[in-house]
């Protein structure tokens, strides 16, 4: 029989393995061991100070993952690098510090720290910054003024130091130093005291980092600002200046409050007057320098028009004529330039104008335009110039032309006077006709007559045709005499074909509002052979036609109308 103690503890047993087996190993912390060439340097892992690195190969114990190491060492350029670190192993990093800057020269100040071994040492000192690279070695290396030195050498005036351990501040004050005077501070009562330090008058050029066994000497350079200047110093208001700048000894540079370069040049393009300020800052102090930067305003702007005067006529629908000019301006110094009414154009340039007038009654035109340039830019300049424009001209109803049909006389014009027959009333009436059509040809120059030429019925076709034919040509070369285009006049000749019937011959008299004598409307024949000696006028291309009436009212009204053949002093007489 088994003990059932025995039986109980191997259950246990049982219980303790199953669980171990269930149960994950707990996570492992690795290790990173450094090794610089600088023993005093001071060690920063993920920003955080762990302090100088005392001894090569040390070992720092970090969580598993990636890191960063920052070495420091006033006099050295920053070793910066990732890394990563495994469960339970060690990470080994060996780095190259290379020294940077050459001796510094004094007058010099000293301030010591009384710090001690527990609170704020060994701590990282850093001057005039709270980043890393304001590092000035740790609060250790500055705390006695023994046979063996251990001093922090400082530019006289005014510097903030910084005590920070493991991402802690520990302390941080303004400490004013004079050359050649030595300032105890005691950061754990918050104290400061000054004395005369003689040695200092002894020191000419220190190098920048000296360290023993229990020594050290660190001499931090004063900030620089070798040049700053601003190229032009006078700009327009739409041009740049060059701002440039040098400097040593600092680590953070900025231009009117953004970060620059320590060094470099960047062009800016004020639009204000503008006084640019650069500021260094290392932890050898604070360099602050201007530059001013004059911006011009003014804006120069002319404008013109030629010619300053146009002409503009118009007749009925048409316009018939339109001047045209030139607005020529030019401007400098200005980003938008608007020109009412022509709205926004280029700064300097010129367009072709043809404005009309704002009158649109008939009359008499006179007018000015007036073309107003405003020119600005983003720096508060404006400038407004203007130059004016004259319509002159005219603005006319559509031209009458009264069309009044032709009337011959019996046989006229007959082969030997091809010339004769055109009576004067009839030449008064064509003068008329050409009179109006002159200005229409001015709204329509494609207008054009046609002349429709008739004979009464007696004598032959043949000779009919001949006679309207010539009736068609005196009154075309009486309108070319007057001014009428030829090319403007076309002629049709019917002879005695389509000649009016009496039926339409009694109507028009009926209409005519010159009425005729009693003893022509009761010969009607000859009444109706007086009104085919006739030419239509036809305008085109409106196909407005004459007038048909008989101009009964006429002064040689008797001659064109009676029924037998004039004589030709007749003819010639009334013509």
């Amino acid at each position: 029989m088994s003990n059932p103690r025995t039986n109980i503890f191997a259950a246990l047993a049982v219980v303790v393995v199953l669980a171990s087996v269930a149960l994950p190993a707990a996570a492992k912390d690795g290790r990173v061991r450094i090794w610089t060439t600088v023993t005093q340097a001071h060690i920063f892992i993920d920003g955080r100070s762990l302090g100088p690195l005392v001894w090569q190969g040390r070992a720092y114990k970090l969580s598993a993952g990636e890191h960063e190491l920052g070495i420091y060492n006033y006099g050295y350029k920053p070793h910066v690098e990732k890394f990563s670190v495994t469960d339970g192993q060690d990470t080994k990093l060996r780095t190259t510090l290379e020294p940077v800057g050459g001796p510094v020269s004094g007058p010099f100040g000293r301030i010591q720290i009384e710090s001690g071994h527990g609170r704020y040492g060994p701590a990282a000192v850093l001057l005039n910054g709270k980043t890393p690279d304001y590092l000035v070695g740790h609060s250790d290396m500055f705390n006695h003024d023994w046979i063996w030195k251990q001093e922090l050498l400082v530019p006289p005036g005014t510097h903030t130091l910084t005590i920070v351990r493991e991402g802690e501040t520990l302390w941080s004050g303004e400490v004013t130093v004079a050359a050649n005077q030595r300032v105890i501070v005691k950061p754990g009562d918050n104290s400061q005291r000054t004395t005369d330090w003689p040695r200092g008058q002894k020191l000419s050029s220190v190098p920048r980092f000296k360290a023993g066994i229990a020594s050290a000497t660190v001499a931090v350079a004063p900030v620089v600002v070798s040049n700053f200047s601003a190229t032009p110093s006078q700009i327009n208001c739409l041009d740049s200046s060059r701002i440039a700048w040098s400097t040593s000894e600092a680590v953070d540079v900025t231009l009117q409050g953004s970060e620059v370069a320590v060094s470099g040049e960047q062009l800016v393009s004020p639009r204000a007057n503008t006084t640019y300020t650069l500021v260094a800052t290392g932890p050898g102090g604070r360099q602050e320098r201007s530059a001013a930067v004059s911006v011009n305003s003014g804006i120069n702007a002319s404008i013109g028009v030629a010619p300053n005067e146009i002409r503009y006529r118009k007749i009925g629908d048409r316009v018939v004529e339109h001047g045209t000019a030139t607005v020529t301006w030019s401007t400098t110094n200005a980003d938008a330039v608007n020109i009412d009414p022509l709205g926004s154009v280029s700064a300097t340039g010129n367009r072709s104008v043809q404005p009309a007038p704002r009158q649109t009654a008939v009359g008499p035109v006179s007018e000015s335009v007036n073309y107003a340039l405003t020119a600005t830019n983003p720096c508060g300049g404006r400038e407004t110039r203007s130059a004016a424009l004259r319509i002159t001209g005219s603005i006319e109803p559509l031209p009458e032309v009264v069309l009044l049909s032709v009337f011959f006389p019996t046989d006229y014009p007959d082969e030997r006077n091809p010339s004769l027959g055109l009576l004067g009333s009839q030449r008064r009436g064509l003068t008329q006709l050409a009179d109006g059509l002159k200005k229409y040809l001015e709204y329509d120059r494609n207008a054009r007559l046609r002349l429709e030429a008739h004979a009464d019925e007696r004598a032959s076709v043949q000779y009919n045709s001949a006679l309207s034919g010539r009736r068609a040509t005196i009154v075309k070369q009486f309108l070319v005499d007057q001014g009428i285009p030829s090319a403007n006049i076309e002629s049709t000749t019917f002879g005695e074909e389509q000649n009016l019937a009496q039926a339409a011959v009694q109507e028009l008299e009926n209409q005519n509002p010159a009425k005729a004598p009693r003893q022509r409307l009761q010969n009607r024949r000859g009444d109706w052979l007086a009104h085919n000696r006739r030419v239509d006028v036809v305008l085109q291309p409106s196909g407005q036609r004459s007038v048909r009436y008989y101009p009964h009212n006429a002064d040689d009204s008797g001659i064109l109308w009676q029924v037998p053949k004039p004589s030709k002093s007749t003819v010639e007489k009334n013509q």
